[in-house]
């Protein structure tokens, strides 16, 4: 894992490397400071992080993780819903990768021998709906769906009422994507999140939203409007390989205070990987600080 997490970190890293072309077994805070901007955190984040860092202008490795990892307090809450079946639901602007993460989540769902049922509940683009029902023949897993313009709502009350009866463990279900303002779309989703209900008592069991990673700190407005809407449980970030702005990570975690769920580091139905905030500060540290390894 902690290579695919490095990988996905490529561009992030580089950017770092051009403020501290040398690794040290002790930075400067201003230095630091730099760093963590060039790597797109926030000037909030850097300003909490050099606050709660040692008094002393030279800081070590250890002092800056334990003061990173405190960012990432919300991923340490994260519990199993022993619930069958699971409903999840999946949020997101249009582009953010939405629909292929369902499928992400889908094969690594199914490769721990669940049965997995999806609903494309997306009935606002044909092509969102096509494009699962793609995913869906490729993974060899049963789809609920219908035609474009059909109620949205009752796609995933059918999807959660099958998963009941044909015993099903996981059901996933997409949603539209419009902009995240629009007023026709809130009150789509929060229907969605009652008829869920109806179908199942207290599902949803967890409202996934999916991030772009390459926006960095500009998918926090589009996450907060979400929250408002119908109320975020996690969050799954992708095409973070993609972006030289991996420090946003600090930054939305800050900001949502909700748990990060996966990392998207590709476009194959196994490229989604379970984020681990000490691996994933460990990958940034490693660009400039001196390791073990580095003798």
């Amino acid at each position: 894992m902690f290579n695919f997490i490095k990988k996905s970190l490529g561009k992030t890293i580089d950017a770092i490397k051009n403020i501290a072309p040398e690794k040290k077994e002790k930075i400067p805070k201003d230095e630091i400071e730099d760093i963590l901007l060039e790597a797109d955190v926030t000037y909030e984040v850097v300003e909490k992080v050099l606050y709660y860092l040692p008094p002393s202008n030279l800081i070590e490795r250890s002092d800056l993780k334990r003061v990173l990892l405190s960012f990432f307090i919300e991923n340490t809450k994260i519990k199993n819903i022993e619930q069958k079946p699971f409903v999840e639901l999946i949020l997101g602007v249009n582009g953010a990768g939405k629909t292929t993460t369902i499928a992400k989540l889908a094969k690594l769902y199914k490769n721990e021998n669940k049965k997995v049922i999806l609903g494309a509940a997306d009935t606002f683009r044909a092509a969102a709906v096509e494009q699962l029902r793609r995913w869906a023949a490729k993974l060899n897993i049963p789809i609920v769906a219908t035609k474009q313009g059909h109620d949205p709502s009752a796609v995933a009350f059918d999807t959660i009422k099958s998963a009941i009866a044909k015993n099903f463990d996981n059901v996933l279900i997409d949603t539209a994507g419009r902009l995240h303002n629009q007023t026709n779309l809130s009150n789509e989703i929060k229907k969605i999140v009652r008829i869920c209900d109806k179908a199942k008592s207290g599902t949803p069991h967890r409202k996934i939203l999916i991030l772009d990673g390459t926006q960095g700190n500009s998918a926090i407005s589009q996450a907060k409007a979400f929250k408002e809407i119908v109320g975020i449980d996690a969050i799954i970030i992708t095409k973070l390989d993609g972006t030289a702005k991996g420090g946003a990570l600090f930054s939305i975690a800050n900001e949502l205070k909700l748990p990060i769920l996966y990392i998207g580091v590709g476009e194959k139905e196994d490229d989604l990987v379970k984020f681990d905030a000490e691996e994933y500060i460990d990958s940034l540290l490693d660009s400039f600080y001196l390791s073990e390894t580095d003798g």
